[in-house]
């Protein structure tokens, strides 16, 4: 058995979505000054790293992130590795794909991948992400969770159209994935977001174990 761990490590290097706060972390009680214990106080935005977005985050419904069902987050999936030269996940790249009817969780990979490789810390505003096409394509086929390796599945400056469309039909959608270490192929994935009442995403560990 091998164990694949995707997230991102949660740090101030990481790269973090525009206007949205960065990560803070404050030892407010320190065993070097005296305390009987390391305390740390976190502050950042809930889609920091990798992280799952609930419907709440574009659909305003009342469906937040604590009722998104353990039974999608967990189960077999497949990591479709799409070549560098694709720029966009319309539903021309899906068509022309191997993803067949029973694969029911998908997690892209792509040239953003290279970025978590290389270390990038910049927010990058060409990320290839899945279009509004591409998200309907996904929703008639019955997929049910939706990952991308880059920290919003939908691209930068035409967010609402895909969010909507997926988070909509109740797809979960797993953002901000490290996947350049992950051959393509089929998986068993486990994603445990962070259980926040009320909250419209939370961080989240998710692994691929092969077997």
């Amino acid at each position: 058995m091998t164990i694949h761990d995707i997230s991102l490590t949660i740090s101030a290097d990481l790269p973090v979505w525009p206007g949205d706060p960065g990560l803070e972390l404050e030892r407010f009680e320190s065993m070097d000054s005296g305390a009987h214990a390391n305390v740390t106080r976190i502050s950042s935005s809930v889609h920091l790293g990798t992280h799952v977005d609930a419907p709440h985050h574009f659909l305003n419904d009342g469906r937040t992130v604590e009722s998104l069902p353990l039974e999608v987050l967990t189960g077999p999936c497949y990591v479709l590795q799409l070549p560098d030269g694709v720029d966009a996940i319309t539903s021309e790249v899906l068509e022309r794909s191997e993803i067949t009817p029973d694969m029911k969780r998908i997690l892209f990979g792509t040239s953003n991948s290279h970025l978590w490789a290389k270390g990038v810390r910049d927010f990058r505003t060409d990320f290839v992400a899945i279009t509004e096409d591409g998200a309907q394509w996904l929703v008639d086929r019955g997929v049910q969770l939706v990952g991308v390796d880059y920290l919003s599945v939908a691209p930068y400056g035409d967010s609402e159209p895909t969010h909507r469309i997926l988070l909509g039909a109740g797809v979960v959608v797993l953002e901000g994935l490290n996947l350049s270490n992950v051959m393509r192929g089929f998986y068993d994935l486990y994603c445990l977001p962070l259980k926040i009442a009320g909250s419209d995403g939370a961080p989240a560990r998710a692994i691929l174990i092969q077997t």
